[in-house]
């Protein structure tokens, strides 16, 4: 298995255990200052790491190759749309029921697919398109309340929540397109490109998070830390997938994030449906293995 595949599995344990932790320990925090937050402490910890392990000399000189004006524009192109995708997705959850809207949110990759080979000219096997294609089905089974299956997409016409999700899928399919151009075509440095994602969305969520601050006592900030600590790990496992595969296959990889954290909840908190998120799990390990061929 090619070693950028490993990275972007990686990726998904971490991201889906970050997931599961987010809905039972800060459920109750606003959701743009807890990101600014936690984005605050992952910035910290991979900063402390990179200079612990590799120094900021890279990161340095990857910095003045930003007053390039495509490259200043790939970065700030990612860091909106990526925030962007978060904003539209809380406006979905306002107004629409988070089991209806999460499923559509979770297409991400069928975005990123047609983006990637329509600007980029990526070219991939039938049989890594087709396990795209399930990978995707199981990030949306995995997110799926028993019903009506295909419901959320045929209401989708007429339903803003549901405009707003797909929206946000594909703000989400924009950003994970910028960081291949990143950090493939445009070779930005790891070490640069992490602290820079995280520390932009935090800019572009910071006068949400002004308005409605985070309300937390000295004993929350191990929470916050820890916190910090996986999405640093989720960032740099990110970081690597992306700096080796096309996006059209390392996004429905790390999406599969999704599955991590039901299956959690599944396990450990006995949440409904877990015979479905299990189906959803088989699924995502089918279409792993005919994406990685």
């Amino acid at each position: 298995m090619d070693a950028g595949l490993l990275f972007a599995l990686a990726a998904a344990v971490v991201w889906g255990a970050y997931l599961f932790v987010l809905k039972r320990t800060f459920a109750e925090y606003p959701p743009a200052a807890l990101t600014v937050a936690i984005n605050a402490a992952a910035l910290g910890w991979f900063l402390a790491g990179t200079g612990l392990t590799v120094g900021f000399g890279d990161a340095a000189a990857g910095l003045a190759g930003l007053v390039v004006p495509r490259r200043f524009a790939v970065v700030a192109v990612t860091s909106l749309a990526t925030a962007a995708a978060f904003v539209l997705f809380l406006r979905a959850i306002e107004d629409g029921a988070v089991s209806y809207v999460a499923p559509i949110n979770k297409v991400v990759p069928m975005f990123v697919l047609p983006l990637e080979v329509g600007l980029l000219g990526q070219v991939l096997a039938p049989i890594q398109v087709a396990g795209v294609v399930v990978t995707t089905l199981a990030v949306y089974v995995a997110n799926y309340e028993p019903g009506s299956f295909f419901a959320p997409f045929a209401r989708a016409a007429r339903s803003r929540p549901a405009q707003l999700a797909l929206a946000s899928a594909a703000c989400y399919a924009v950003g994970d397109v910028g960081k291949r151009v990143a950090l493939q075509e445009l070779a930005i440095p790891g070490t640069l490109w992490v602290p820079l994602l995280l520390a932009g969305v935090a800019v572009v969520l910071l006068p949400a998070a002004a308005r409605n601050p985070i309300k937390a006592s000295r004993g929350d900030l191990p929470k916050f830390l820890a916190a910090g600590a996986l999405v640093a790990l989720g960032e740099h496992l990110t970081t690597v997938a992306f700096a080796t595969l096309p996006a059209s296959v390392a996004s429905p990889v790390i999406n599969t994030q999704a599955i991590v954290a039901v299956v959690l909840g599944g396990v450990l908190l006995g949440e409904r449906h877990f015979r479905l998120r299990l189906v959803a799990a088989v699924l995502a390990v089918v279409g792993v293995a005919m994406i990685a061929g």
